[in-house]
């Protein structure tokens, strides 16, 4: 079983609009409600692709309920732990049709107490061999910088895989634990590695340098030009994004690790893995909301050529 963890979940507000007038009335083109938070999205495309998984993270208030139902009623086991105060926070996503700008308002989230911290590591620690654990994003203030190494410590020689698209310390607490997949973009990777990298040559060189630190495999995505990965069979792999109008950057690396997964699941191949990522992840770029099946099947055929 696949498992994410999402430490600070979201109502995603979507709005649309001609070009924003500041200080005046703004009337929407068109509004739509989704629920995301990175550990979200990566079940929400699991689904897609026909692989389950189970949504664990932390609700809070009337806004955390709708989180709940909403993933329930699309069919994504979520189980969630309640927090007893604050609410999980309604994110809102405006883009102007203008000119394309895309602008984000993240609140910072609910405070989780320490006991509920403890509540979710006593949850993982029952993850049995051969279950997949992923960590995605990034964790609000109230939790310890060092959570996800704390995670993998706990399941070191446990036999779950681990999987994580994070950045910074997040991503290098965890290396020396060996976890099966990282994801982080070229950017995050690049800081981490001491590269710039925007070339698919740099892309190669993080990957192959966050495998010497510790990852059994570590795809470096590069958005509209590709991905790279070092893969555990020894080899570094770069296959190139698929031509399309890019109109959506949110969830497209979260979908770009739902891919490899499902990928890895079905094929056991890492290039083919790889192939599914990028399919994923550009099925979600090339469209408003996370990848839908019909436009992965047709980008994966695309891209197998």
């Amino acid at each position: 079983m696949i498992y994410t963890v999402t430490f600070n979940p979201a109502v995603d507000y979507a709005l649309r609009v001609g070009e924003v007038k500041r200080g005046q009335v703004n009337r929407t083109v068109s509004d739509e409600v989704s629920f995301g938070g990175k550990g979200i999205n990566v079940s929400t495309v699991l689904k897609t692709l026909g692989v389950e998984s189970t949504a664990l993270g932390f609700a809070a208030g009337f806004t955390g309920e709708a989180l709940e139902k909403g993933l329930k009623k699309n069919g994504i086991n979520a189980e969630f732990i309640h927090l007893d105060e604050g609410m999980t926070r309604i994110c809102i996503k405006l883009y102007e049709e203008a000119d394309g700008a895309e602008t984000e308002i993240n609140p910072a989230g609910p405070v989780i107490p320490k006991e509920k911290i403890n509540e979710l590591t006593s949850r993982l620690k029952a993850l049995r061999e051969g279950d997949t654990l992923v960590l995605a994003g990034s964790v609000p203030g109230s939790v310890s910088g060092d959570i996800y190494k704390q995670i993998c410590k706990d399941l070191a020689g446990s036999g779950v895989r681990i999987a994580a698209d994070a950045s910074g310390d997040l991503l290098t607490g965890i290396l020396p634990y060996r976890p099966f997949i990282v994801k982080p973009n070229h950017a995050e990777a690049g800081e981490i590695c001491g590269i710039e990298a925007t070339t698919p040559d740099h892309a190669r060189e993080c990957a192959a340098a966050l495998r010497e630190m510790g990852a059994q495999n570590a795809i470096v995505s590069m958005a509209e030009k590709g991905a790279a990965l070092a893969a555990a069979d020894g080899n570094v792999y770069f296959i190139a994004a698929p031509k399309g109008v890019a109109v959506n950057s949110v969830g497209a690396g979260d979908s770009m690790l739902a891919g490899f997964l499902a990928g890895f699941i079905a094929t056991g191949d890492y290039r083919q893995s790889l192939l599914r990522g990028i399919a994923a992840g550009s099925a979600t770029a090339f469209s408003k909301g996370l990848a839908s099946r019909e436009d992965y099947d047709r980008i994966l055929k695309e891209i197998s050529q």
